[in-house]
């Protein structure tokens, strides 16, 4: 059984900002013109969450596409135009799980895993840019979503 310690080694896995672990594992050489920013057209990336860890809110300006690998499942939270859905990413479909599921550009997003650690993949496009990436504050979130502010809390960090 492989734990969270040997994934990091074995993936070469690094500390994510909003939370676990991750490795970008493709970077697509064609590039589209996105605004006046030019991007690959695609990238992907492992991302591991630890059991009891989570990845914070945060808005990507590219749909992003969230694959489940191993381990245990994942909800994913999102929060747009004053409602919060959840969406379980995992391997049981007669449970209602998903093995894929897809956040829309500039939806606000935060996941953890169900039980123990999750291995996922995140496939962006056009490519992820940290540059179009934002971490979301507790007053925006507590501002704009206040009939959720208990799972608004759940994935904030001070």
């Amino acid at each position: 059984m492989l734990d969270v310690a040997r994934l990091v080694e074995n993936l070469n896995l690094s500390p994510h900002p909003e939370g676990g672990f991750y490795r970008e594992i493709h970077r697509a050489v064609q590039q589209v013109q996105v605004g006046n920013q030019v991007r690959s057209a695609s990238s992907s990336i492992y991302f591991l969450l630890p059991a009891g860890q989570f990845s914070a809110w945060h808005v990507v300006r590219s749909d992003e596409q969230w694959h489940h690998y191993a381990g245990s499942p994942l909800e994913l939270h999102l929060l747009t135009n004053g409602t919060h859905q959840v969406v379980t990413i995992g391997s049981d479909l007669a449970q209602g799980q998903l093995p894929q599921a897809m956040v829309p550009a500039d939806v606000i997003q935060a996941a953890r895993p169900v039980g123990g650690w999750a291995l996922l993949g995140c496939t962006v496009a056009p490519g992820f840019d940290f540059a179009d990436f934002r971490m979301n504050d507790r007053v925006e979130l507590t501002r704009d979503y206040p009939a959720h502010s208990g799972i608004v809390e759940a994935f904030l960090r001070d």
